[in-house]
């Protein structure tokens, strides 16, 4: 039977209820009853013995890992002794996927993850190297950013765009400025839909967006009445919920980003113009050379991602503060710099060749999607891959054959030497 406090913290959501040794997995229940809830530790409001806990899987990750690392420690909240690290989960005709966590006074000495006993249960509920010990690294702050989330409907289509941009204001000024091609986590790993945004920056006052007077009067008759009936957390109804302003910043001064989606099948980097509007499904480095591209691109980065993040049913999530700025990038000569550059530039230009050579049909490109492309990964995509991961391997000083539990184990090692404790 579930304890009557259910906690909630942001997007994490909790549950405690006692168990006997062996927790009752699937004979558990949960009621989620809004957003209040008492902050105190099951010790803390006095549960004893073992205890349990469902974790939404969703979001609020780099939240949870504090938490659980307090149990998997064994401090005065107990320790972790069993878990289900991904478990589907139907909810009132929600199918979501999360994480059920055993916890005990710390006398428990056996340990079981997804069904199998293992000698340690790490804060990520993985097992084995624990990854979660990483240390965000102070030279890869302020570069990798999670994008803008616009809160209302600023989405427009082609035509729209173009009736726009071709419309006159009474200063003179051009509506270019606030109407921008807009890139979703599927127009990067499929075909780019064409789609466009307004977006008024971060704090243009109402006086001078309304001076943009077609995209202006747009938001107002469709934006305003839905921003005005939700929770909104800002009053200004014309401008995006987060427009990220440190993202924007950082861009500022390049004409072309790096991107990755939050959530893929596969790890995939792309060159995305600056005068493009990412969303939030869209991970944003703002960083416009070729070799930063190479290295996030390379075995390297892929095998420690995969590792550090999260995953949303199967398919591996992404995010700025567990995957990249814990990352070790390499330190290069110039020589090595240009040779993981070289390499880059020419993967990416097979991978554009592949998505858009001349003479197909529009049905034809349609199929020409980079998930489709590295579905079948054909021999020279292998190739160019190889050929960029041995120059970066070289940079590291690394054998081309080492292991992935080997690369991991040097990686983690060269994060916790550049950022002590």
């Amino acid at each position: 039977m579930l304890n009557q406090r259910p906690r909630r913290r942001g997007c994490l959501i909790e549950f405690l209820y006692p168990t006997g040794k062996d927790v009752a997995v699937p004979g558990c229940a949960a009621v989620l009853d809004g957003d209040g809830g008492d902050e105190r530790s099951g010790a803390e409001r006095g549960v004893v013995g073992n205890q349990g806990s469902l974790r939404d899987r969703l979001e609020g990750r780099d939240r949870d890992l504090a938490l659980v690392h307090r149990r998997t420690e064994g401090d005065e909240t107990g320790a972790v002794f069993f878990a289900r690290s991904d478990e589907a989960w139907v909810l009132s005709g929600a199918n979501v996927h999360i994480s059920f966590v055993g916890q005990d006074d710390g006398s428990e000495s056996e340990r079981e993850l997804d069904g199998r006993r293992v000698a340690i249960i790490n804060a990520n509920l993985s097992s084995g190297l624990d990854l979660t010990r990483a240390r965000r690294l102070r030279e890869n702050l302020g570069i990798s950013f999670m994008a803008d989330i616009k809160g209302g409907p600023f989405e427009i289509d082609a035509m729209t765009a173009a009736h726009f941009l071709a419309a006159p204001n009474p200063d003179g000024r051009s509506n270019a400025v606030v109407v921008k091609p807009w890139v979703s986590g599927q127009d990067v790993t499929g075909r780019p839909r064409g789609l466009w945004i307004i977006d008024f920056g971060v704090g243009m006052p109402e006086r001078e967006a309304a001076l943009y007077e077609a995209p202006f009067e747009y938001v107002r008759e469709v934006v305003r009445p839905k921003r005005l009936a939700s929770r909104s957390i800002i009053e200004a109804w014309w401008q995006h919920e987060r427009p990220r302003p440190e993202m924007r910043l950082a861009l500022s001064r390049l004409t072309r980003l790096i991107a990755t989606t939050q959530v893929a099948k596969y790890r995939l980097f792309v060159w995305l113009t600056t005068d493009s509007l990412p969303d939030q499904r869209v991970i944003v480095i703002a960083r416009d050379d070729d070799y930063f591209l190479g290295v996030l691109q390379c075995r390297l980065h892929e095998i420690w991602s995969l590792a550090a993040g999260s995953r949303l049913e199967d398919r591996p999530t992404y995010t700025p503060t567990t995957c990249f700025e814990t990352f070790p990038f390499p330190r290069p000569t110039d020589e090595q710099r240009e040779a993981i550059a070289v390499a880059a530039r020419e993967l990416v230009l097979l991978r554009d060749g592949w998505l858009n050579p001349p003479g197909l049909t529009g049905s034809e490109l349609r199929k020409r999607t980079l998930t489709n492309l590295y579905n079948e990964r054909p021999s020279w995509l292998a190739n160019a891959h190889n050929d960029l991961d041995s120059a970066v391997l070289a940079t590291y000083g690394w054998p081309v054959d080492l292991a992935n539990p080997e690369i991991l184990e040097r990686l983690l090692a060269l994060n916790l030497e550049r950022e002590p404790a």
